[in-house]
């Protein structure tokens, strides 16, 4: 007798949920996990290759990568991934249904827009980040605007006075952030002019701002200002130092530290 849809939708998120937060799993893993028989996973894997969120690889499988584009930014993608992939996690939880949100070009944003791609609820998403948007390709459930504007090939994103344009027409609800660095200052740097220039707007633009940033960004500098710290709710990991725990406290810093697990 065949299972209700509901189950095997379900198996299916459960497999995708598996395969975001272990990295690549090898089948007999994936049946363990979901508690299915090994043919059940092969067909499970095969629906889910067909609508691009996985890719079958070596006996096992792991979420499917995105487009080329890509390729551009992956080493730096891939740096503490684990730690993205938890801040992310992190940020997805406080997600409203039917919300608006701004998700910018960040590398651990786009671990954020992975997950949405996951695990999908109504939202009205806005975002400068080519890569970002091109995660959000045929997902049901949601109205995706791309920023128009001058194309930076570095980050894959589109700035300049066109984009900051659009953004005087918008209003979110929640800004996700990534940082180039978070000097001692306690401020959100960038290294490209035109980022730093676009992000101050957005900040304008949001009801709520979250600054999403692993551990390694804090104590660097990069050359363009974005904003303070003080204007932002910062999501970032357990290596974090104590003294910038006791900065976060004693500016009145709103934050969320999360545990990063093994990279997948």
């Amino acid at each position: 007798m065949s299972q209700p849809q509901g189950v095997k939708v379900d198996r299916l998120e459960a497999i995708r949920s598996h395969l975001y937060v272990n990295g690549f799993s090898a089948i007999q893993d994936l049946a363990d996990a979901i508690g299915a028989s090994l043919a059940t996973v092969r067909r499970d894997l095969q629906i889910l290759e067909q609508e691009g969120s996985i890719v079958r690889v070596h006996g096992g499988a792991r979420i499917a990568e995105g487009s080329s584009v890509e390729m551009a930014f992956q080493a730096r993608e891939k740096r503490n991934l684990a730690a993205k992939r938890a801040i992310a996690t992190a940020a997805y939880e406080t997600l409203q249904p039917r919300s608006a949100i701004f998700l910018d070009a960040g590398t651990t944003v786009l671990q954020l827009a992975r997950l949405i791609r996951i695990s999908p609820i109504p939202l009205r998403i806005f975002t400068n980040g080519l890569i970002v948007a091109q995660e959000f390709l045929n997902i049901p459930n949601l109205e995706v605007t791309l920023l128009g504007g001058q194309l930076r090939s570095e980050n894959a994103s589109l700035v300049g006075p066109q984009a900051e344009a659009m953004l005087d027409l918008i209003w979110f609800d929640q800004l996700f952030l990534g940082a180039s660095a978070i000097g001692s200052d306690g401020a959100i740097y960038s290294i490209d002019n035109g980022e730093a220039h676009l992000n101050r707007r957005m900040l304008t633009r949001s009801a709520h701002c979250f600054v999403l940033a692993d551990a390694t960004k804090f104590d660097t500098m990069a050359t363009y200002k974005v904003a303070p710290l003080t204007e932002a709710h910062v999501i970032t990991d357990s290596t974090i130092s104590q003294k910038w725990r006791a900065h976060f406290d004693d500016n009145g810093i709103a934050n969320t530290i999360v545990e990063a697990g093994a990279n997948g």
